[in-house]
């Protein structure tokens, strides 16, 4: 991957340890949809859509906790370099629904973990010198424990008393940390290395003393995270602290592929910065981003939340309820745009409300296929002919004028039921549960799929999130080219 990742304007000036960027990196998000892991087309969806809900209830658990593991649908990843001497390639997931960079480190256990890992054939975890480790006085340890105070820590850490009445806790490493998530957790320290961006060109450009967890054993899943999240530890805000300009805002646009995988060969551009929306030798001549703000959640500060006015099935407008307008002080509502869950999850009455308005559009002209719903876990299905009309939908989200139009395939899921041989249609959006049963976390979440064909801006400077349709592999190309 490393040959395929090209940096853009970019300027290295040494100073000590310290590194300068200019405006932009762009590096590729790299997709992967396996054949051999998913006997059909049913299975494939089955397993994604238990992913995107288990993610979602992931969310509200009360625990410190990262949300994985990724669905097969939605396993965008990203590749680096670890340390110089030698420098180790890693591969971690692109996450902004969780604030830390993660990953196995050598010698590693994965748990539960067949069919996902193999250790003679996975490339092997990078080794982390021990005196790397972080510092139970770090901001970064009080961090990644949350609630704990230096002291705290120091004590776990088995920092003697004298030494921590003395503030003299400095050599004593943070201890480790526990993360949960929907089937799986993992234990971790941190420590601190140098973070490479591999390119074609040469030097790369280097981030010293890039913090990070170790993992030595994990519970289903032997791939690390790179977190994109609104936290301390998260990849922007570490790069922010190198490279204002370009930790302060970033964006990704998903080539779409509609689970077909000759579609995912095009890598998907990640532009860490800010480049020229207006610029028409980049193709954005006529291109147009709406903005909604970024809500505040007191209780899950790492999400990238959002309001929702409502939505649209055709000419019916479908109002939400009104925690999914706004994020009250328990953190409960708004709406998560999550790069690392695939399918849209909906509270049950607005889910339901839309159902029925789409329903009684298309289930007036097509059957139900209800067996595909049960084998997929999504719903509404419908078995059509050659053709099947669907109306349009389209998110209204809180400002005005913050209306995202999304594209058919973004929303309505085409494919050959082999069981039937009948071409069947399915909407991909997803019932999150009961309105009161999404108490503790966010009402909503907005997935990757619906994200396809979209440029999605997280602007942390402005504190809003925009969207643009986009040819995302052309604007690849044109980045590249320029």
């Amino acid at each position: 991957m490393a040959s395929s990742l090209s940096l853009l304007c970019f300027v290295l000036c040494f100073s000590g340890l310290s590194v300068s960027f200019s405006e932009i990196v762009l590096m590729p998000l790299t997709h992967s949809l396996s054949r051999t892991q998913f006997n059909s087309t049913h299975h494939l969806l089955k397993s994604t859509s238990t992913r995107s809900a288990a993610r979602f209830r992931g969310h509200h658990l009360q625990r410190r906790q990262v949300s994985l593991p990724l669905s097969p649908g939605s396993d965008y990843t990203l590749s680096f370099t670890l340390g110089s001497n030698p420098p180790q390639p890693i591969s971690l997931y692109m996450d902004t629904g969780s604030d830390l960079v993660w990953f196995p480190c050598s010698p590693f256990e994965c748990i539960l973990c067949e069919g996902k890992y193999n250790p003679s054939t996975t490339t092997p975890p990078p080794k982390v010198p021990k005196n790397a480790s972080v510092s139970c006085k770090s901001r970064a340890c009080s961090a990644v424990h949350s609630s704990h105070s230096s002291s705290d820590l120091c004590a776990i850490a088995r920092c003697p008393l004298e030494s921590i009445e003395m503030a003299e806790c400095s050599s004593f490493s943070c201890p480790p940390f526990y993360y949960a998530y929907a089937d799986g957790s993992l234990i971790a320290r941190l420590y601190r290395d140098t973070l490479s961006v591999p390119t074609s060109l040469h030097p790369s450009p280097l981030l010293p003393n890039f913090t990070f967890g170790c993992a030595h054993s994990a519970l289903g899943e032997p791939i690390g995270v790179a977190g994109f999240g609104r936290g301390l530890l998260s990849l922007p805000a570490q790069l922010a602290s190198f490279s204002p300009q370009l930790g302060n805002r970033f964006s990704y646009c998903l080539v779409s592929h509609s689970f077909d995988q000759d579609r995912v060969r095009r890598p998907s551009p990640l532009i860490l910065g800010r480049h020229d929306e207006k610029k028409k030798d980049l193709g954005t001549d006529g291109i147009r981003f709406v903005y909604t703000s970024m809500l505040e959640n007191p209780k899950h500060p790492c999400f990238y939340c959002v309001g929702l006015e409502g939505i649209s099935v055709g000419k019916m407008n479908i109002p939400a309820p009104e925690a999914l307008k706004r994020v009250d002080r328990r953190g409960n509502g708004g709406m998560v745009v999550d790069s690392g869950t695939t399918f849209t999850m909906l509270p049950a009455s607005l889910y339901d409300s839309v159902v029925t308005e789409f329903d009684r559009r298309v289930g007036r002209v097509h059957e139900r296929a209800s067996e595909v719903e049960a084998k997929t876990g999504l719903g509404p299905c419908y078995y059509y002919g050659k053709v099947v009309n669907v109306p349009p939908v389209v998110l209204h989200f809180v400002g005005n004028g913050s209306s995202v139009v999304l594209p058919r395939t973004n929303f309505f899921y085409e494919f050959l039921d082999g069981d039937k041989k009948r071409n069947v249609g399915c909407l991909m959006l997803m019932n999150g549960g009961d309105d009161e049963e999404l108490d503790g976390g966010p009402a909503a979440t907005l997935g990757n799929y619906q994200q396809q064909g979209f440029e999605v801006v997280y602007d942390l400077e402005e504190r809003r999130v925009g969207f643009a349709r986009r040819h995302c592999a052309a604007l690849w190309d044109t980045l590249n080219q320029n």
